[in-house]
């Protein structure tokens, strides 16, 4: 079994689940008490939320690049970044590190085609839903196309994402509003729906809504897991 290499922290609430999902899916696939071979270098997301919003993107990577090093001298065989929005930084990650980077938007792209699927709605924080570092490689690298809310809903979406379900805060009204956006995308042609938040899923799950969802979390740790047991 290869050692998993994460860098979790933004938020941990989300790390949680990649922890537990990991675990899980080695359970599933080997039996008995197997867990999971993992590192974890968790980040303190109050740096990394303030360097966000200022647009300060190579501060954000040179700190991921640094939790990248120390997970990899601890020995992980390959990285998982916890967290779709940092992903905007991997090229700059790669170069402080020999290990490969798992990449989340790499993943669910081999899920969506393997449920046939060719254009879907994208929820996320704004970074994530109006920037092309995760749509634009979803349609260059693999040919899917991507819808995302209008710009009060995406306004929506956003504030959610940081000002409750980062902070453990799961509220009945957000929900409704996640629904309702989640409805217009498939009104508005996508076959499905990534939660491109790895704090969403804590908020919206598949019985909460007919439209299919797409889980990067899940998918991420099940890829994770997969690469692991190779």
């Amino acid at each position: 079994m290869k050692t998993i290499g994460l860098i979790g922290g933004m938020s941990w609430e989300s790390t949680v689940s990649y922890y537990r999902e990991i675990n899980e899916g080695v359970k599933r696939a080997l039996g008995g008490w197997h867990s999971a071979r993992m590192v974890l270098y968790s980040v303190d997301f109050h740096d990394v939320e303030i360097l966000q919003r200022e647009e300060k993107w190579d501060e954000t990577a040179d700190i991921l690049g640094s939790a990248a090093q120390r997970v990899e001298a601890a020995g992980a065989d390959f990285l998982v970044i916890c967290t779709n929005t940092m992903h905007k930084v991997v090229p700059q990650i790669e170069k402080h590190i020999d290990i490969p980077i798992l990449h989340i938007a790499d993943a669910t792209a081999r899920r969506i085609k393997s449920l046939g699927y060719r254009r879907v709605g994208l929820l996320g924080t704004n970074y994530t839903m109006e920037q092309d570092f995760y749509k634009g490689r979803l349609k260059e690298k693999h040919g899917i196309d991507t819808i995302v809310p209008g710009q009060a809903d995406r306004g929506i979406v956003h504030d959610v994402i940081y000002d409750e379900l980062c902070k453990g805060t799961i509220a009945e009204r957000s929900r409704c509003e996640f629904v309702r956006i989640i409805s217009m995308l498939n009104e508005g042609g996508a076959e499905a729906v990534i939660l491109g938040c790895t704090e969403i899923a804590l908020l919206i799950r598949q019985e909460h809504t007919p439209v299919p969802l797409l889980d990067t979390v899940l998918i991420h740790a099940e890829e994770a897991v997969r690469v692991a047991l190779d």
